[in-house]
């Protein structure tokens, strides 16, 4: 039986029920989105009791002062390096700390490396803590407030010199921890070990070497903690608690050359492609095609759990990354900074090299380049992505040194929680997360023998701290360095 009804209606009829199933589905689509955020919430951390640690803040404070004074700059310039320096440091620590020297066995590994042993009830799953001795150079003396290797603590209770953040100050919080235990006599559940080196800062071989010492040993460290994270503010979009971040990995890292070679000749008839023009635009092309962003599983973590702390409006972006990731990778990507950092492997152009008159074309012109490489690429695959992007035959790629990513540590274990939990005893109020550390470090190595590796430089440091490390007028209130070594102390009782 055919319809009575006029098709005019029929259709009007047709459009209306797509616009109701339209706006159904909008509807479902936003509920969905505002449930999603409002389940969204900080997940219930444990209770915990806070146990005292005896730590004397001005005897740290002291200690730290005299390591500072000591000019362990290291660079790969071997000639340049003052070795009588180097070993001052070592003697000092002797001095400072009597109960570690007669109780902890000390060995010289590598360059510049230390290893210490204290021995506990139990030689399996030992704990290695890290930290290095050596600092980069001071860079220009008159920009600095004061001398660089003064050492001294001002009227605000801050201490000047390098070191004080990388990494002295850590190492003086590591060997604070154990002299205190040690003058309480207290012996760990399993054995210890300090691992520090002296040349960190330049990519040194003493860690390596204290690793296949290690591994020559058969000994597997249950957990190893070295420099990384730290306790700040205002780091993350959205949360203004502080925050505990607590490297679970690091990016890989590598230098890259880009060089071009040319006849050269008079810059009065210049040829149309000349190598400086051409490497150029090579790196114009690199910096607005930059390597693809995507959200690894550290990241992911991360987001996971400092989201549920932020604002509403970044929770909706955090609780529903299938819908908004695509939205995130743009906010990152137009940041810049640390956020675009722990999305992507990041190329940053830092030396440049031609001709050295000004009226010569270069017969050769070349550019470096540091990469800081994401755990979705390897030193393999981003020289093969720098090439297609370049896409220039005459220009070559060439990979100077560097190593792949490391490996991520899980989190959810005991040997998470054991630092977790320091680090909720020592900064009650900070919401402690995983996170990738875009830097590298000694520890990398230490993934070779060890599952767990984590990185926190136990210091809760403003934007304006932070910006002191590798730059001018480094320092560190001396609060800090105390409450350094009262965390040391506190992952030291739970081993």
């Amino acid at each position: 039986m055919r319809s009575v009804l006029p098709v005019s209606y029929t259709r009007k009829g047709w459009c209306e029920v797509i616009g109701w199933l339209i706006l159904a589905v909008v509807v479902l689509f936003l509920a969905v989105l505002l449930i999603r955020t409002a389940l969204f919430r900080p997940k219930t951390k444990p209770a915990s009791s806070i146990p005292e640690t005896g730590i004397d803040y001005g005897r740290a404070a002291d200690h730290l002062a005299r390591m500072v004074r000591i000019k362990t700059v290291s660079s790969r310039d071997a000639s340049s390096v003052d070795e009588e320096e180097f070993e001052r440091f070592r003697t000092l620590l002797t001095e400072l700390y009597p109960h570690v020297t007669q109780t902890c066995l000390r060995e010289r590994i590598g360059p510049s490396g230390l290893l210490y042993h204290w021995k506990g009830k139990k030689a399996d799953s030992p704990l290695i803590l890290m930290a290095h001795y050596d600092v980069v150079p001071p860079g220009d003396l008159s920009a600095w407030k004061k001398d660089p290797f003064c050492g001294e603590t001002d009227a605000d209770g801050v201490l000047w010199g390098r070191g004080t953040l990388d990494t002295k100050g850590t190492l003086c919080g590591i060997l604070e921890a154990v002299e205190t235990l040690l003058e309480k006599g207290f012996v760990p559940e399993h054995d210890v070990y300090l691992s520090f080196s002296g040349d960190e800062e330049i990519m040194g071989q003493s860690a390596p070497a204290i690793v296949e010492e290690l591994r020559r040993r058969g000994i597997r460290p249950a957990l190893v903690l070295d420099e990384g994270g730290a306790v700040v503010e205002g780091a993350f979009p959205g949360v203004k608690a502080k925050t505990a971040v607590i490297g679970t990995c690091e990016k890989g890292q590598m230098d890259v050359e880009i060089s071009m070679k040319s006849k050269g000749g008079h810059t009065s008839a210049p040829p149309p492609k000349t190598p400086v023009a051409s490497l150029c635009k090579a790196v114009t092309t690199l910096e607005k095609h930059p390597f693809p962003a995507s959200l690894t599983p550290a990241a992911a973590e991360m987001f996971d759990t400092l989201g549920r702390h932020s604002t509403f409006a970044m929770r909706l972006i955090f609780s529903n990354l299938w819908c908004f990731l695509p939205l995130l990778k743009q906010i990152c990507t137009k940041s810049g900074g640390e956020m675009n950092a722990l999305m992507r492997t990041t190329c940053c152009f830092t030396i440049m090299e031609g001709s050295r008159a000004a009226n010569a074309i270069p017969t050769e012109a070349r550019m470096t380049a540091n990469l800081r490489l994401s755990p979705r690429d390897t030193m393999e695959s981003a020289e093969a992505y720098l090439k297609k992007v370049i896409d220039d035959p005459d220009i070559t790629v060439r990979r100077i040194q560097g190593t792949d990513p490391s490996p991520i540590s899980p989190t959810g274990t005991p040997q998470w929680e054991q630092v977790c939990a320091a680090v909720r005893e020592t900064w009650p109020d900070a919401i402690v997360a995983p996170y990738m550390m875009v830097a590298c470090s000694d520890s990398r190595h230490f993934c070779q023998i060890c599952d767990h590796v984590f990185r926190f430089s136990a210091m809760e440091l403003s934007k304006e701290e932070r910006g002191c490390i590798h730059g001018l007028n480094e320092r560190i209130p001396v609060e800090k360095i105390g409450r350094a070594a009262e965390f040391f102390t506190r992952v030291l009782l739970k081993s």
